[in-house]
Formats: structure tokens, sequence, C-alpha cells
């Protein structure tokens, strides 16, 4: 597949685009001060109050208290730095393997919890000092910019200054120009002076709001943000849960085909063996009734093979080995019953792993199933798509299929989308859907795509 290439932005475009996000950044760093103030304020206040109230243990309970509240500093900061335009951060889970919170948990578990003190550290200490240094910074960069260019309209209203002031002009004048006797108007030199700076300053204010920004981003990373041993964790339970889905999808599954040889092949069978043995009973005493046994057990063993096939083909269905995933689609919609509008915004040649080929595959055929029995359905839309995730880097395989039928459809236990969910957990995929009363009905179905599979890609 063709990939996209990101050119260099130019230097003017790259300046820009620091301007474009200085209302934001400005919007974050301005409020800052007051915000950390309170912060500091509650906690230390509600913090040290319960320290020293512990003998009498309900300073206990005073302390949880702290930490819930500076919990609650420290999610209010990762939303403000969303909003200024800063990558998000997933925060920490705060039940542990995500069990349901017990009130002893809730009452105990953030004592025992270290993101709640370093939310606390970072509410009561940490955010305090950077942001009262961001803050001095920000207001005087942008006061001397805004007051310099400006400064020839409300300059001319401050009092004269006496004979024997300075004035920055004039020793500015005498740095660059030693020596010098020009006849300088003292207010127009000012004037000038102060237009300089401000445009200083103002050029320049873009790299102090985007520093500041992502030196708190920085901090709120370390110290608000999951450790990454618990994203490990969550990855080996989500694996775990995957595998152990797949495996009772795959049961399901040997089962359902055990059922349909035992009610189909094998009952054909049974009777193919009952007219062979009637036949060679008659084959003397009225072949022609052998021969028509003969000939009814022709057409049962035809028909055992057929069913057989079809059972093959319901496993392994050999257009995913000829023609791949495109080629499977195509054919799905040929064959549905419901006009199937197919909508492909990846190249035509794409091949895929095996498995995750065989997964969207059976997906499809399943949501088509599904919208011919219950849609009422006059229209259906199968759409295949590669979504790119930049924030975390991964490439999903996204298949949808919308109908404009009733609407309605909702997984339910040991029913067909409940254990399509179940079915996709194994190549760590997921489902969703969007079915409201009356209509229409979206369902996708969503797998990552790992490594290999995307060197298969370009590879093709």
């Amino acid at each position: 597949m063709e990939k996209t290439v990101q050119t260099p932005v130019s230097r003017r475009g790259g300046y820009l685009a620091l301007w474009r996000r200085v209302p934001r950044e400005l919007g974050f760093l301005l409020p800052t001060l007051p915000i950390t103030v309170v912060g500091l304020s509650v906690l230390s206040t509600v913090f040290f109050t319960g320290t020293g109230m512990i003998a009498i243990f309900v300073g206990l309970f005073v302390v949880v208290l702290a930490l819930y509240i500076g919990r609650a500093f420290g999610l209010f900061e990762l939303a403000r730095l969303r909003w200024a335009g800063q990558a998000p951060i997933t925060p920490p889970r705060w039940d542990p393997n995500g069990e349901p919170a017990t009130p002893l948990r809730t009452v105990l578990g953030p004592l025992v919890n270290g993101h709640y003190w370093l939310y606390l550290l970072h509410g009561m200490v940490v955010n305090f000092i950077v942001g009262l240094v961001s803050w001095i910074v920000t207001v005087v960069w942008l006061s001397v910019g805004l007051g310099g260019i400006s400064y020839w309209f409300w300059g001319r209203f401050l009092p004269n200054e006496g004979t024997g002031s300075v004035r920055l002009s004039e020793v500015a004048s005498d740095w660059m120009l030693p020596g010098n006797t020009l006849a300088i108007d003292p207010f127009a030199g000012q004037s000038v002076f102060q237009l300089v700076l401000g445009v200083t300053f103002l050029s320049t204010l873009p790299f102090i709001t985007r520093g500041f920004t992502a030196l708190h981003q920085f901090i709120a990373r370390g110290m608000l943000g999951a450790w990454r041993s618990e994203a490990l964790q969550r990855e080996v339970a989500d694996l775990s849960a995957s595998r152990g889905a797949a495996v009772s999808a795959e049961d399901r599954s040997l089962r359902r085909l055990e059922r349909d040889i035992h009610d189909g092949p094998q009952q054909r069978l049974v009777r193919l063996q009952m007219d062979l043995a009637s036949a060679e009973r008659k084959l003397e005493t009225d072949p022609a009734a052998a021969r028509a046994l003969l000939a009814e057990a022709r057409q049962q063993a035809h028909d055992t093979l057929e069913e057989l096939r079809a059972l093959s083909r319901g496993l392994v269905p050999p257009i995913l080995q000829d023609r791949g995933l495109i080629g499977g689609l195509q054919s799905l919609a040929a064959r549905s019953t419901i006009p199937v509008q197919l909508e492909l915004t990846v190249e035509p040649a794409l091949r895929l792993p095996s498995e995750i080929e065989r997964s969207a595959y059976f997906a499809a055929s399943e949501l088509l199933t599904n919208a011919a029995k219950h849609s009422r359905a006059i229209g259906i839309r199968l759409h295949l798509a590669l979504r790119r995730v930049p924030d975390d880097d991964t490439t999903w395989l996204d298949l949808w299929v919308i109908d404009n039928g009733v609407g309605g459809a909702v997984p339910t236990e040991a029913h067909g989308l409940r254990g399509l969910d179940e079915r996709l957990r194994g190549p760590r995929g997921g489902l969703s859907i969007d079915s409201p009363v009356g209509g229409p009905t979206a369902v996708g179905v969503h797998i990552p795509l790992t490594d290999t599979a995307l060197s298969s890609i370009a590879v093709s």
C-alpha cells in the first residue's frame, strides 16, 4: 500500500503553526497560578489536619479525603493539558485489576496506592512551584510585549519625569552610538525603544508558551500518568482473557460442527448403509428393486459429499486462499439475499495473515446473515478500511456492515453478536454496535494489525 509521507514544513509555516496554538496555551498558563494556589491551600489544609488527628483515628479518614482531592486536582490538570492541545495522558487504573470497589477498598485503598500519593505531591508541591514560575514568566513576557507595542498611546499619559531622570532609550542609544550628540525627542525615542522591545517579546511568545506547556505535560506524564508496568499487566490480563474467549469460541464452533455432522452427513451415511444392505439382499430375488435402491444410495452419497464440502468451506473457505479477503467479501456480497454495496478503501490486492482474513471473513458472513434474517432491510453497505491511530502507533482493520433495517440489535448471551465479540478477542479485536430502534444498524469489526501483518501489506 502507498505510505503517507509527511513533508517537512517550512520555517515560516512552523512558526505560524506555533502561533495557532498560543491562545489555547495562554488559556492554560494564565489560570495556572490561581488553580495551583487553591490546590495548595485545600490539599495542605486537609492533609495536615488529617495527619495531626491520626492519634484519634479520625485523621486517617481525613488523610484519605486529601488523597481523593489530590486525585481530582490531578485529573483536572490532565483535562486542562488535553484542552491546551497536548497529547492525552492515560490516567492510572484506580481499582486494582479492574475489581469492583468495596467499602473497605474505598477507605483504605488510597493509602497503599502509590498513584494517590504522587497526585497529592503533584498538587501540593510540584505543580505549585512549576505553575508559579511559568505564570510569572508568561505574564511578564505578555505584559512587556503588549505594553511595548502600545506605549505610543498610553505613555503620553504618564507624568513627566524630572530633569535628572534617565530614559532607557537614551541608555540604549548611548550604548549603540557612543558619544553621539543626536537631539531626539524623549517621548519619540522612548516609544521606538518600547516598540522594538514589545515586538521582540511578542515574536518569542510562542516559544515561551510552548515550552512551559510542554514542561507541565512532561511532569504530568511522569507523575499523573499510568506506569508502563501497569500497561504490561493489563496487556497480559487482556491477552489471557482473549485467549480464554478464543478457546471458548473455538470449543463452541467444534461442538456446532459435531452437531452438524451428526445431524447431516452421519445420518445420510447410516441411510446409505441401510440402502446398500437392502440392495444386497434383493440383488438376486428382485434385481429391479435392487437397482432402484442402488440409484437412491448413489444420490445419498452425492448429497453427503456436497454437505461435507459445505462444512469444509465453513472451516477454511477456499476463496480466501485463492483471492484473499477482498475476493471473499465480494463473494459474500454476491451471495447475499439483500443487495450489498461494497465500499473498499484499501488496495484491491490487499493480503493479510490468514488468521486475520479468516476472522474478518467469518465476521462479515455472520453479520450479513444476521441482517438478512432479522433487519428487514432493503440495502446493506459493507465498508472495509485501514485506520491509523497516531497516539499509540497502531493500525486497525475496520469492517462495517450497515443496513437500513428496523434496528434494535443488542448483544445477548448465547447469541450471534455476543459470540462474535468473544471470537474477535482471539486476534485482540472487538465489536462496536450502533443500532437504535427504528434503524439504521451499524456493526463494526475492529482488528489490530501486528508488525508482521503490516510487513505483509508492505510486501504486497
